[in-house]
Parts: structure tokens; sequence; C-alpha cells
């Protein structure tokens, strides 16, 4: 949902910025909550930790998290002699069979109708439907989705950022880290990283303040990690992700505004979401299917007060969200200051709380 103003001239060096390579997180902070805490006011920044959140919030507050849970969705695989790699993207709704868009590292070689051999997996024998540009194709894996799920389990890997070191693969414990505490419904390719933060004890505090929780679903896909490549921002079109509302979620959420909370989007994801279902009067409705929203400044926001979430690439959408958010301005001096201070960055990173444009705390 957008103003009818005219929307502010874009350019993607506006959200560039430098960022020393010592500042990529390579592992979480342990324990999760003891992770840093900017919080990022309209004037002023204040330093903390993730475990101070509870003293930030206020009894009746609700925050939205996202429940997705990481699957194992990188695959190798070959075709004849050649070998692909392969990212599970999305499960196709509607599709006849178990077909998956996925992004594909040498695409170029894959046919439709091709049948591909899952390395540690050869009971799966995927059929290529169609190949698509930018590296994707329709891969069909069958009508068995417990066959599918179980080779995942024991042929995939969980899809790191490529900013995350691993030369040799994901290490054992990354299957833990990567995976939030609040993982339910398996489909995500991508780690929802604010809810990398939370920890039984943090969430027994936030209960012990009064603050409320309510999860919805949203399957982050890989095309999170793509760059932004025009130099005009709203030229650039994210790959769409399946989302979820349901309508006792979205009744949750309204009533907690009614009754004069505040509703905090765990995550960027959980913000796109809301910013998916909320009219214009801030009411959240009931959402089910896909959204390719792209938050950008000059968007109106209607759903969330505040925001949780870490700290982002340069010229990324995620930065371009964030900033549309709390403003362009607000944070490039925040992410001035988190640099000048050592914090750390990306999935595995620090986190920020941000209070939107408009709202004061």
């Amino acid at each position: 949902m957008t103003s009818t103003m005219p929307l502010p001239e874009l350019r993607a060096e506006d959200f560039d910025f430098a960022l020393p390579e010592a500042l990529i997180a390579q592992s979480p902070a342990r324990p999760r909550d003891a992770a840093r805490l900017l919080i990022v006011e309209a004037d002023a920044e204040q330093d903390g930790t993730v475990r101070d959140l509870p003293a930030w919030l206020r009894p009746g507050d609700l925050m939205v998290v996202n429940d997705t849970r990481v699957i194992p969705a990188r695959l190798r695989a070959r075709r004849g002699e050649a070998r692909v790699e392969i990212m599970l993207n999305r499960a196709e709704a509607g599709a006849q069979g178990n077909v998956w868009h996925a992004l594909v590292r040498n695409a170029k070689k894959l046919r439709p109708g091709d049948i591909l051999s899952i390395e540690g997996a050869p009971e799966l024998a995927p059929r290529v439907v169609e190949r698509q540009e930018g590296g994707a194709a329709l891969i069909d894996f069958g009508r068995d989705q417990g066959l599918l799920a179980a080779a995942l389990e024991r042929a995939g890997e969980i899809p790191l950022p490529p900013y995350i070191a691993r030369p040799e693969g994901p290490l054992p414990e990354d299957r833990d880290d990567y995976q939030p505490i609040f993982a339910r419904n398996p489909g995500a390719v991508a780690a929802p990283t604010a809810s990398l933060h939370f920890t039984p004890s943090l969430l027994e505090g936030l209960r012990d303040r009064g603050v409320e929780q309510v999860s919805l679903t949203l399957h982050v896909g890989a095309g999170t990690f793509l760059p932004i490549r025009a130099d005009n921002p709203r030229e650039h079109k994210l790959h769409a992700e399946w989302g979820e509302i349901s309508p006792a979620a979205a009744a949750t959420i309204n009533a907690a505004r009614a009754k004069g909370g505040r509703i905090v989007a765990i995550g960027t994801t959980a913000l796109r979401l809301l910013e998916s279902a909320v009219d214009k009067q801030g009411i959240i409705h009931p959402f089910r299917g896909l959204t390719d929203i792209f938050l950008l400044p000059g968007h109106v926001f209607r759903s969330a007060d505040m925001l949780l979430t870490n700290f982002h690439l340069p010229k990324s959408s995620l930065f371009m969200l964030v900033s549309a958010f709390a403003g362009l301005e607000r944070m490039r001096g925040a992410y001035a200051r988190a640099i000048a201070g050592g914090y750390r960055f990306y999935s595995y990173g620090d986190a920020s709380l941000l209070f939107r444009e408009d709202r004061t705390p």
C-alpha cells in the first residue's frame, strides 16, 4: 500500500556504505540473546544487548514472529556428466506433482525433460519442467512429498548465505544455529534472522513484562540474497514468497492495536507480510498466497510500530526496507555508528531495534 503523493527519486548508490569485511559475522553470539542491540530512536541511538529487549517494550505490546522453518534446500546434482547445484526456492502452489521453483548454478546445461541424479539421494530422479530467466528452473520431484523431505534431510545442505564462509560446506552446528526458536512450518531456504537472537529465557522475560506474541508464516526464498543490479531500485523485482496470516492471527494483531498496544515486527520478513495484508485504515486482513512487495522509501507503513532486525548488506533490498521504515538519513547515521562501534553484520550478527519514522518511543 503506497502513498498517492509522488514517490521520491531513488538511486542504488544512495544505499551504499563501506563495510569492513571483519564485521561480517561468521558465527552467532552465544547465548543468542547476548548479541548487541542498537536502539535507533527519532534523534538518538543507544547501545544495549538483545536481552534488554523487554525494557524497551510495554505491557500490551505484541510481537509478530515468523514461524517458518529452514529446510536443507541446497542439493548437488548431475545431468549426465554435467554437475549442477540446485537451490530450492519455493513450492509452486497449484502445480501438478511436487514442483519447485529453484535457482540453479549451471542452469544453461538443463533442458526441459532432463532427469537429474541427486548426489546422496538417487531415489529422487527429479525432472526439469521448464528453464526460466535468471538461472531459475521448475523442477518436478514427483508426488511423494515425504520422499523429498526425507531426501533433503539426508542429502541437502542448510543454505547458508554466501557471506558466511564455509569452504567445506556448513558445519554441524549450523543446522541449529541457523534455525530460529519460533520455527514450526518447513519451507524457508533462508532464516528470518532477527528471530535467531531469541532464547527461552528472553521469551520468559518478555512474557513477564506483559508482551504478547503471535505467529505468521513467510517462507523466505533464495531471492533474498540477490543483489540490486538496477541503478533505480524501483526497477528491481523481488522473487515472490509464500506467506500466510491466519484469521486468528489477524484478529489478535487488530485487537492489540485497538487496545493501544504497539505492533513489533520481529524481522523484515514479518514486516513485509504484514504490509502485504494491511489496509489503508491499518487493519490486518487474513492472507494466504504469494507476495513480492518491495518496501522502499516513499512507502506508507500502516502495520507495525517497531522493527527488530539485523544489520544488512549495502545496496540490498533489506537496507532499503529499513531506510523506508525508519528514515534513510537516520539509518545512514545508525549504520555509521554501528560500523564505528564494531557491531557484527548480517545473518549471524547483531541486531537493531527501530522505531517507525512517524512514531516516537
